[in-house]
């Protein structure tokens, strides 16, 4: 069993990125919610303790909290914005709106350390960190003493080396905070004694034994969409319970162009039980008049299950269902804990009653590029494993409003022309993720001298790590003109394209 590291959520906007950052440093990480009982935290026999940002304020009626009891554990705790002045107040100290005192700070912060804490050990005198916050620590705990400061804040780094106790008033998960990756090596190597022994090698070996105790001499069905996540559990599945593995691709209608083909052509080239379901009727009927994305979710995720249940019956004895969960759908979905952003509809889309024993999630706690290792690691093929993301509902949730076959086959080809023009001026590589929507807005437009009252097309084009933060792609602007004169000249029913450029957060990359 790997160590392990908990993140307490106390709903920030950098939560699961503290987890990232974690495991990068080669230590493993879950993320809790912050009512999470102390007893279930003491059960994890975390090394360390991190307590998130939040947007409360900690003195407000009714904000998050933990149980002081968290303190006297022995377990070394760091806390970041909020979670430091929770650390404060919990401990007796005093947090002070940072408007009254003049102390707010957002964004780039030229910050000063002192080297002889063991959290800022290798760290210059100065460096530039993230800060975000309207409240500051005004009075430390007994015990504590400072480490950092900035021009108005006082108490930017502090800690209690003989609890090992420590806050951070800035965000060292972010990139631009300078040396946070450092400062959280230093975290858990100086202070935690981590051994750094989360590695996607181990990680294979452990989760196909988990696979076999679990399955037991059980058929697997594999609920298969061609894309990264499912490929790779497809291949650790199959080498954890061999021809007693069943691979369904189900074509719901809602796949970008010549995509289902492509997936055939693969997977029909291993030696696996590949079943292919052309459902596209079905699911364009369920889906008729439901415009909001998060019913289409549910919907397509309680017609997934039908089908899969069906596609059970015909095998006879298929008892588990797998999937190609990984952590930030989890995570997205509020199975962690927080907030719902959107039900993926392998998680919160799901319905109560599956039909199967149970179901098989070999890649739920890992992050995307984890599930693009743990692929290389096991030989999947570079072509499957850096394939951008594509949402399992597919096409319809990036056809806004209502689905029809008619707007499928619009995005469907717009799509297609803004990935070929990516592709031929060399930018592919450039860009984690890119795709068109169909907006649910006409306008008015000239074509051939004539009135036109058409459809708009977004495109949308990020870049990202591990897809829990994102920033849009600076696109050239011949590339992008390129891409909305052949949309509007090769797609019927277009007159008008725009480019998105929000970054996640606030956004999130699929626009829907």
């Amino acid at each position: 069993m790997n160590q392990t590291v908990v993140v307490l959520d106390f709903g920030g906007q950098y939560s699961q990125l503290i987890a990232r950052r974690i495991r990068e440093a080669k230590v493993y990480c879950e993320v809790l919610p912050w009512k999470t009982p102390l007893s279930v935290i003491r059960e994890k026999k975390p090394i360390g303790i991190v307590l998130s940002g939040g947007p409360a304020s900690v003195y407000a009626e009714g904000a998050p909290t933990a149980d002081p009891a968290l303190f006297s554990l022995g377990i070394p705790v760091l806390g970041i914005c909020y979670g430091c002045q929770l650390m404060v107040q919990l401990l007796g100290g005093w947090v002070s709106p940072a408007q009254t005192d003049g102390a707010r700070e957002y964004g780039r912060t030229l910050t000063h350390y002192d080297a002889d804490s063991p959290l800022a050990a290798s760290l210059p005198a100065e460096a530039v960190s993230w800060m975000s916050h309207g409240d500051f620590v005004k009075i430390l705990p007994e015990g504590f003493s400072v480490f950092a400061v900035t021009a108005h804040c006082p108490a930017a780094g502090f800690g209690d080396p003989a609890r090992r106790l420590y806050g951070l008033q800035f965000h060292p998960e972010v990139r631009h905070t300078e040396y946070g990756s450092q400062i959280l090596k230093n975290f858990l190597y100086e202070i935690c004694g981590a051994a750094g022994d989360w590695n996607m090698s181990d990680y294979a070996e452990r989760a196909m034994r988990e696979i076999r105790e679990t399955a037991g001499n059980g058929r697997v069905l594999l609920a298969l969409s061609g894309g990264v996540d499912s490929s790779v559990a497809s291949v650790l599945l199959s080498r954890a319970v061999g021809r007693r593995l069943t691979c369904v691709y189900v074509d719901h209608g809602f796949m970008r162009k010549n995509e289902t083909k492509e997936i055939r052509r693969y997977f029909s080239a291993l030696d696996m039980d590949l079943r292919m379901v052309d459902a596209r009727e079905r699911f364009l009927a369920a889906l008729a008049g439901v415009t909001d994305p998060e019913a289409k979710r549910h919907i397509i995720g309680a017609e997934f299950i039908k089908v899969f249940n069906e596609e059970a019956q015909k095998l006879g004895s298929t008892e588990y269902l797998a999937q190609g969960t990984i952590y930030p759908d989890v995570i997205e979905s509020g199975e962690a804990g927080g907030a719902v952003i959107k039900s993926h509809h392998n998680v919160g889309g799901l319905p109560e009653k599956i039909g199967f024993k149970g179901i098989l999630e070999p890649l739920r706690i890992l992050f995307k590029d984890e599930v693009r290792a743990l692929g290389r690691e096991l030989g999947v093929p570079e072509e499957i494993v850096s394939r951008q993301p594509f949402p399992g509902p597919g096409l319809a949730v990036r056809v806004l409003g209502e689905v029809t076959e008619e707007k499928l086959e619009t995005v469907r080809e717009a799509d297609a022309v803004f990935r070929e023009v990516i592709a031929s001026r060399g930018l592919a590589g450039q860009i984690d993720q890119y795709f068109a929507v169909l907006t649910d807005m006409r306008t008015v437009g000239v074509m051939g001298d004539a009135r036109t009252y058409s459809r708009t097309v977004a495109l949308r084009a990020v870049r990202s790590e591990d897809f829990m933060t994102a920033d849009f792609a600076r696109i050239p602007w011949d590339a992008l003109e390129e891409a909305s004169r052949r949309i509007t000249n090769e797609v019927n029913g277009v007159n008008r394209v725009v480019y998105d450029i929000s970054s996640k957060p606030p956004a999130t990359v699929e626009l829907e």
